[in-house]
Order: C-alpha cells, then structure tokens, then sequence
C-alpha cells in the first residue's frame, strides 16, 4: 500500500515538475518574443523631426491615426499596409463615384477594408472632417496646401508637407517624408526598393526604349497654339527616365526656373520636339489626327510618324502619370506597352 502511495505521489510531483518547466519555457518564449518586438520598436528614435517647406514637424511618437490629404498620400501609407483614418477623395481618373482609383480600391480590399473614410474636399480642404477623424499625424508631402491651410491643419495633427515647393516631389520622397511622418522610415526605404525592383524587371522587356528620348506634354486640340512639357521636376517627366528613356536636350533650354515642373511653349516653338522620339500627351482617339493634320505641330518627326502615347483623359491611367507604389504596379505593364508600340513607329 505504502509503495503504491509513493508511486502516486511520485507521479504527482513528475507531472508538476513537467508542467512547471512547460510553462517556464513558454514564458522564456513569450520573453524572447516581447523583447524582438520591442527592439523593432525602439530601432526608431523619437522625437522625429521632419523639415519641409513651412519649417519642421515634430514627431513625438509613434502615430497611431494616420490622416492624408491631397493626391496619393494614402497610397503610401496603403502599401506600407497602413489604413488612415480618413483620406481626400481623387479628383481625377476616377471611372465611378467611389471617390478612389483602382489601385487604391484594390490595396484597401487586400487589407480587409470595405468602407474607408473619405473626405470629400475636392473644393477645398474639409478641416472638420479632418478633426473628427482624429489622427495623429496629418501627411501631406504630395499636395499644394498653401501656409494658411497648413496653419490650420496644424491644429489638429502634426502634418508633413511637401519639400519645398507645391506639387513637386519624386515618388521616392513622397514615400520616404510619408513614411517618416508614420515612424516608418526604414519600411519606406524598402519599398523604395522592391518599387524599384519592379521596374526594372518590367522594363527589361522592352530593350527598344532604351535611351529614346521622350516628353510628357499636355496638348490641346482645341487650341494648339500653345502647348505645355512636363519637366523632370514633375513626377510625369521624372518617371520616363525611370523607364530607360532621356529628357531631350532641346527642351531643357526652355526651363526659366529650375524647381517648375512644366515650361509652357508657343506652337511658334514647336521645332523644340523635332528631337524628341516618342511624345506623351493626355487625349482622346483624335488628338493624333489633329496633331498631324495641324501646319506647325504637323511638321513634328514624332508626330508624323505617329509615335505618339495618347492617353485617353480622366482615366486611371492619366491619373497614374503622377506615380506612387500602388499605381506603378497597377499601370506599369500597359503603360510600357503603349510606350513600345509608339517606338516601333520610329522604324
């Protein structure tokens, strides 16, 4: 009886002893675990300060509500899988009245969103719904919100502005001063990279683009007597060299300030794009047509020989001409294909 008691009250104690390093083990593992997150955490130093054209924000933490305003910030802030709080309605390119671009439509249902707050401020900033999202930091760093707006939004967030100018800023500085603004700097830079990345790999395909030389314009048909380039400053000029192609030399004499991101030209001027090898321009399925059948614009190499990208307006691609991460991996494929068979009219 005694030896059947001690077997018992051994097996007891055995069970126990098992139980009680189990849940050491565990504990040390939950230990480990808290301590990485924590290092992640405390890999970025606060306070942030960012400067930008209206002086310098001031970051004390971590964000916790993101807002954006203006073009495109929240497809930033979206591909570092970060929801705001609330964002500005797109005002262009937009095929329904949702209010968001495709590529942002389908990031938000990727992240498990249905409903996003929108802020309907296509007519000018709507402060009040801005304050009563409530967020932590306001982005802003692709707008052209002017010093009284930036006041005012002050009030409610810290808020990221643009660099130095309005409207003028690369893809890669809108990700890198929006994902400061969300503590997130080092994520921004890797999705520098795999953007990156993905450009290369997509234009790889397309050898024949390699060193064209290449403007984004805005032409009108019903007026061609004058018609505007975008330059480098400006994302539209910027992402033609990103794609393997040049800025032509005749175009950059036309560029009285340094920091505009378009240079307006008088058709009398238009021998500037006889350089130029493949023109883009927002229109429809006639702006060629009037282009070539046009005296002074006519004359144009490119544009006799058809080597003309004519995106039709209003459309998500139009839109995407200004580029961000989302955009750049939703459009890129039919864009380089339009790029290419504008090419193969040079032959």
């Amino acid at each position: 009886m005694k030896n059947k008691i001690f077997s018992i009250v051994f097996t007891l104690l055995f069970i126990l002893l098992l139980a009680g390093c189990s849940e050491q083990s565990s504990n040390q593992s939950n230990g480990e675990e808290k301590e990485t997150n924590t290092s992640n955490e405390s890999s970025v130093e606060y306070p942030i300060v960012i400067q930008h054209a209206f002086g310098e924000t001031v970051i004390e933490k971590k964000p916790e509500r993101v807002a954006t305003i203006a073009w495109a910030n929240h497809d930033v802030a979206l591909a570092l899988g970060v929801v705001p709080v609330g964002f500005s309605a797109a005002n262009y390119g937009v095929q329904d009245d949702s209010g968001m671009l495709p590529w942002t439509k389908e990031k938000l249902k990727e992240l498990g969103v249905e409903k996003p707050n929108i802020y309907q401020d296509t007519d000018g900033l709507d402060f009040e719904a801005i304050a009563d999202s409530e967020p932590d930091v306001i982005l802003a760093a692709y707008s052209g919100i002017t010093k009284e707006e930036y006041d005012i939004l002050t009030e409610i967030a810290p808020v990221v502005a643009y660099p130095e100018t309005p409207w003028v800023i690369s893809w890669r500085d809108q990700i890198l001063y929006n994902a400061k603004g969300m503590g997130m700097e080092e994520e921004g830079k890797q999705l520098i990279a795999d953007t990156e990345n993905l450009i290369k790999e997509k234009v790889s395909k397309y050898p024949e683009l390699a060193g064209k030389k290449a403007a984004f314009a805005s032409i009108s048909a019903a007026d061609l007597s004058k018609f505007y380039v975008y330059t480098t400053q400006d994302p539209r000029g910027e992402f033609l060299e990103e794609l393997g192609m040049k800025y032509p030399e005749s175009l950059q004499e036309f560029i009285g300030d340094p920091n505009s991101f378009y240079i307006e030209m008088s058709a009398e001027n238009a021998d500037a794009l006889n350089d130029v090898d493949i023109i883009v321009t927002y229109g429809d399925e006639q702006t060629l047509k009037a282009l070539q059948q046009d005296s002074i614009l006519g004359k144009v190499p490119a544009i006799q020989k058809g080597a003309v990208v004519v995106i039709g307006d209003n459309t998500p691609l139009a839109a995407a001409g200004n580029p961000n991460p989302l955009s750049i991996a939703y459009t890129i494929d039919e864009y380089l294909s339009l790029l290419a068979e504008a090419a193969k009219k040079l032959n």
